[in-house]
Order: C-alpha cells, then sequence, then structure tokens
C-alpha cells in the first residue's frame, strides 16, 4: 500500500514538473499583481518618513536656522545630502525587490536578479559614501587607480566574477540544477559572486545518491570546460538504460515483449508527456526531423562474451533515476524469471 502511494506522489510530482517545462515553451499565464506585505510597508513607511526628517533638517541648515558655523554648515549639509541620497537608493531596491523580483514566480531567477541587486546596491552606496567626503571627480578619479591595482593584484578573482556574470547571462546552470563540469558533479546549491557550490551527488559512491560531501569550485571554471546539465529547465530528463545478459537461444520476442509492457507500466504516460515537450522544443531546432519515440524502447546488441544484451531505454528525471531503475529491475526480474524455459540468464545454463 505505501509503495502504490509512494508511486503515486512521484508521479503527481512528475506532472508538474511537466506541466512547468510546458509553461516555459510559452503557455505560461500571467502571474498574479504584486502585493507588498505589512512588514514591507513598514520600511517603505520608515524610508519617507526619514526622507522627510533629513529633508527637513536640510531645509534649516541651508537658512541657516540652527546657527551653526560656516565649517560645520557645510559638513552637516554633505552628510543630509548623503543620507538622503543612501534611502533612495535603499527604499528603490526595496520596491523593485516587491514589486518587480516579487513577482517572478520562479524562485531560480528571483533568487539570481535578488544577487545582481544587492551587487549593483553596495556599488551605489559605497560610491556615494565616498563622494560624501571627496566629490565627484577625486571619486572617480580615486576608483580608476584602484580598479587598475586590483586588477592587475586580483586577476584570478576579477576572472570569477566575470564567470559569474556569464552564469547570470548565458545561464549553464542555476542553482537547483545537476550539473557535471570537470570532475566535479552535483546539485548546484549556491552561486556566489566568486564560486559555485555543489551537494555531490555519486562520487565515491556506485549510484547517482547524494554522497554527502560538498564541492566549491571558482566561476572562473565555466568559462574554460564544458558544462554538462541533467536537468535543463525546459526540458529536466535524461534517457536511462537497463541492461541484461542473456543467452542466443532465448525467446527474443517474448524478451522484447515483457520488458517493454513492464516499462510501460512503470513509466509510459508520463514518458508521453515528457516526449510531447521534447518534440516541441526539437520543432524549434535544425534537428526537428530527429525521430524521438514517445514509449520506452527494447533492442539488442551483440555482448563481448557469448550473451545478448537486453536493453530496455525509457525516459526519467535525472533525480529520480535511481529509485525508478531499482523498482523497473525487481519488477523486470520477477517477470523474466517466471518463464526460465523462453529467458535463459547466465546463470540458467549453469551446472
Amino acid at each position: 500500500m505505501q509503495t502504490k502511494e509512494r508511486a503515486k506522489a512521484e508521479q503527481l510530482k512528475q506532472q508538474v514538473e511537466i506541466k512547468t517545462a510546458l509553461k516555459q515553451t510559452g503557455t505560461e499565464q500571467e502571474p498574479a499583481p504584486p502585493v507588498a506585505k505589512t512588514r514591507d510597508k513598514v520600511w517603505f513607511g520608515g524610508y519617507v518618513l526619514f526622507l522627510i526628517a533629513i529633508g527637513g533638517l536640510y531645509y534649516l541648515i541651508n537658512l541657516r536656522f540652527l546657527g551653526l558655523s560656516e565649517g560645520a554648515v557645510g559638513w552637516v549639509i554633505k552628510l543630509a545630502r548623503g543620507a538622503m541620497i543612501l534611502t533612495l537608493i535603499l527604499g528603490v531596491a526595496k520596491a523593485s525587490d516587491v514589486y518587480l523580483i516579487g513577482r517572478i514566480e520562479d524562485p531560480v531567477p528571483r533568487y539570481n536578479l535578488r544577487r545582481i541587486q544587492k551587487l549593483i546596491v553596495g556599488l551605489l552606496m559605497a560610491f556615494t559614501a565616498i563622494t560624501m567626503w571627496s566629490g565627484w571627480y577625486t571619486t572617480a578619479l580615486s576608483l580608476g587607480l584602484i580598479s587598475l591595482i586590483l586588477g592587475f593584484a586580483l586577476q584570478t578573482p576579477i576572472t570569477s566574477f566575470i564567470g559569474w556574470i556569464y552564469i547570470m547571462v548565458r545561464a549553464p546552470y542555476r542553482v537547483g540544477d545537476r550539473i557535471k563540469i570537470g570532475d566535479a558533479k552535483g546539485d548546484v546549491i549556491d552561486v556566489s559572486y566568486l564560486d559555485t557550490t555543489l551537494w555531490e551527488f555519486g562520487g565515491y559512491l556506485s549510484t547517482d545518491h547524494p554522497s554527502g560531501r560538498i564541492i566549491r569550485f571558482p566561476n572562473s571554471e565555466v568559462l574554460g570546460s564544458a558544462v554538462y546539465n541533467y536537468t535543463w529547465p525546459l526540458f529536466p530528463y535524461v534517457w536511462n538504460e537497463i541492461t541484461f545478459n542473456i543467452a542466443y537461444d532465448s525467446d527474443l520476442d517474448f524478451v522484447s515483449k515483457t520488458m517493454q509492457e513492464v516499462a510501460e507500466e512503470e513509466v509510459g504516460e508520463d514518458m508521453m508527456e515528457r516526449i510531447r515537450v521534447y518534440r516541441e522544443l526539437l520543432a524549434q531546432t535544425p534537428v526537428d526531423a530527429l525521430e524521438v519515440r514517445e514509449h520506452p524502447s527494447v533492442l539488442f546488441r551483440t555482448s563481448s562474451n557469448t550473451w545478448l544484451e537486453a536493453i530496455v531505454r525509457y525516459l526519467v528525471h535525472p533525480k529520480e533515476s535511481g529509485r525508478v531503475k531499482t523498482r523497473l529491475i525487481k519488477k523486470l526480474l520477477a517477470k523474466l524469471n517466471a518463464a526460465p524455459d523462453r529467458v535463459l540468464f547466465p546463470k540458467s545454463n549453469a551446472r
């Protein structure tokens, strides 16, 4: 009973993923208008009140109402002007986060845009703070000299930062994707300005189960290495195979039919939906004539020994491939072993 409930839950999860992929092909509905939460409204109110207070102080100082010396007036005016600019920057950033970034349904681009926003806000605030004390021309000149010095001293971090920009723009992978780059394989759990963090799968294990280890590599790696993305957003599925060795005198028609039926029962309906998405994507490329079967297929291949290889090929989500393969192997063996006179395994002829 629990097995059926688990299988049903996984099927519902797969259907949700299929619908998500279909939305990304162009059928996505308009998102609901954004609504500011109470906490956000409090922040907006705080920004407005602070701006009013600083603006009033700035006005009084310009009227020389407070009786400060000329030197003190100059410093206070600079501080008030800088505080107003910083508050405006924070207010605009908060508004864009709530009303622009917050309305994005997909958490991955929402995560990336917030990273970019934090970087831009930090740079603007730093530039404003420096300008308060030294003026625009001196600040620009100082930043130019500092950038030149840092460019020579920090070539590797700068290259990694450029790699981060490349990841944001070209999206070879996103947070949540399962990828392989170089010798590293894992699920992306963080993409910072300088490096990427993976939750390793496989590794020292013989299966695709998470190993428990964390892999961190510089973003510059993406500029010079091939990236294998197993969960491409538009089609997050891969083909998988199960192979059995059987004798040449086995009933190949029976083997093929049995393996086909078992695989159909396990992944058939889901696979048809996924292939429909895949064909829609292929239709937009020069390889739209590629033949893609919408059902699990069975093929035979000669082995290097004296046996035939019976192979069943099917489509599956890469993060579920291990569980699906285990269930299929159990069901396939139960069906094939039930007909020992028609399916001869290597052990069958052992004496």
